[in-house]
């Protein structure tokens, strides 16, 4: 069956937000933990460490759809949007935000990358997987291949001063790209990983810790991706590994959920979802700029 643009776009979207549900109840789990109190977790039920409602979303879902509404509200120029919104969703006081991106909020004087830079020195480090969870709008925003890198490094750098967030960001979205246009996962996966470090080691199971290093959280995704035989098989295995299971189910559901289309998430998965009405908002604007 022929998916159009739309059934991708929503896909993506939803895809993010229901591997973010799901994985949210294992996050910081063992494996041990997850299997002693859930056998296999398959359903969205909500609790965990952030006590979350069934279907509801973290920072994975609602930082995303902070960059897909800073580039609708500026799309030449969407970094000062994309940056108010981060700054609103973080005066709500939200749940769950990761080390590196708090640090770079409470540093925060009106540079973007002077705080990014501050924090990386101050933490020693900032490798996380925080500006792959949330770029994936940029790649349903701009038709066009450069604008759609430039927005996706520059989303990257607000928060991440390590450069292969950056980079790995670039990659995940040529695939998402890729899959907009029909390309097969794993092609779009081969094609984009060719010469870089992932190329000969995402066959195989990963050895390193499903955390919230970038590199770690993204050969986890890709080896997931490549096994996986349909979309619940997708974001049913990055919960189950424990540890930053939403982060590595929604940057997988996102991938995912373009490849298979909205048609191929589970009913009940998203229906699950308590942002419903956001999501389309923002799905349905995304559409319109991508095609205008």
């Amino acid at each position: 069956m022929e998916i159009n643009l739309m059934d991708r776009i929503k896909g993506g979207l939803y895809g993010v937000a229901v591997g973010d549900a799901l994985g949210g109840t294992t996050e910081f789990m063992s494996t041990r933990e997850i299997e002693a109190k859930h056998g296999y977790l398959t359903e969205i039920i909500g609790g965990g460490v952030w006590h979350l409602q069934p279907g509801e979303v973290t920072d994975d879902t609602m930082m995303t759809l902070c960059v897909a509404e800073g580039i609708l509200d500026n799309p030449v120029e969407p970094m000062d949007a994309i940056g108010r919104f981060f700054m609103e969703w973080y005066q709500s006081q939200p749940k769950d935000i990761g080390n590196i991106i708090r640090q770079v909020f409470q540093r925060y004087e009106g540079d973007w990358f002077e705080a990014a830079f501050i924090a990386h020195m101050d933490l020693g480090q900032s490798g996380g997987n925080g500006s792959l969870m949330r770029c994936l709008p940029a790649v349903m925003a701009y038709k066009d291949p450069a604008a759609m890198e430039q927005v996706t490094v520059l989303q990257s750098r607000m928060t991440h001063y390590d450069p292969r967030c950056a980079e790995v960001c670039v990659m995940y979205n040529r695939m998402a790209y890729r899959l907009l246009e029909g390309e097969n996962i794993r092609a779009a996966i081969l094609a984009e990983v060719a010469g870089s470090e992932y190329e000969d080691i995402i066959e195989a199971q990963p050895d390193c810790p499903p955390n919230g290093f970038v590199v770690h959280t993204f050969r986890w995704v890709l080896h997931i991706l490549l096994h996986a035989q349909d979309f619940a098989e997708v974001v049913q295995q990055a919960a189950n590994l424990g540890e930053d299971s939403d982060t590595i189910g929604a940057i997988a559901g996102g991938l995912a959920g373009i490849h298979y289309g909205y048609e191929g998430i589970p009913a009940r998965y998203a229906e699950a979802i308590l942002i419903k009405e956001r999501l389309d908002r923002v799905i349905s604007q995304l559409y319109v700029l991508r095609t205008s």
